[in-house]
């Protein structure tokens, strides 16, 4: 336990609390030494077994996490605050790290990406979703902008602005339907914008294409 980072489980689903905690646990680097369903139980957890990271979910009948976490920095200086959670607005995001989250992860990442985020955090790191760093560090939005698209995403974005799906835009540039899939969703996130239609009209404003 001595060389272990040793966290701390919040979260209203006890079969969540189980998962974690049996995947964490099989980790030799990480012990969890306690978990709370609620405010009175993680305050007291966290006073009891000083956690190096507190892995907190968001959304929660008995706790208000936007309370909760700056009155944890305040009391527990030394402990991190990770956020684990199925939201993936970035308002959520931005405003649990103005109120002192160290990490944001969400439940439908990769197992393995926890674990990486717990000992980011650990070493004194943030661990934040790329498209939301720069706001959370300058406290403004990223701009948009096609400058921030590779030339191979611009050239995905413009076929995707003419109507065609993955796997036509993969046969016209000659590539899989899976790389165009993760190229869509790197444009997505650099953008911001999810749907086709806003997708297509930044394109022709941004002169990418000429598709009225």
């Amino acid at each position: 336990m001595k060389n272990k980072i040793k966290v701390f489980l919040v979260d209203d689903h006890v079969m969540v609390r189980q998962g974690l905690r049996t995947y964490l646990t099989a980790n030799p680097s990480i012990i969890v030494a306690g978990e709370a369903s609620c405010e009175k139980e993680t305050l007291a957890g966290v006073k009891k077994f000083s956690p190096d990271v507190v892995i907190m979910d968001i959304n929660m009948p008995r706790l208000d996490v936007y309370t909760l976490i700056p009155a944890m920095c305040s009391s527990f200086p030394e402990t991190k605050i990770l956020i684990y959670s199925m939201y993936t607005q970035e308002e959520q995001v931005l405003k649990t790290a103005r109120c002192g989250a160290r990490g944001y992860v969400m439940k439908d990442q990769p197992a393995e990406d926890l674990v990486k985020a717990i000992k980011h955090v650990y070493g004194g790191g943030l661990y934040f979703p790329d498209s939301m760093v720069h706001s959370i560090l300058t406290g403004s939005p990223e701009p948009k902008s096609g400058d921030a698209l590779s030339a191979r995403e611009k050239q995905v974005l413009a076929l995707i602005a003419e109507g065609l799906s993955s796997k036509e835009v993969a046969t016209r540039i000659g590539i899989t339907p899976r790389t165009i899939d993760a190229h869509r969703a790197s444009i997505a996130r650099k953008l911001k914008i999810n749907t086709i239609a806003e997708l297509t009209k930044y394109a022709i404003k941004q002169g990418i294409t000429s598709v009225d």
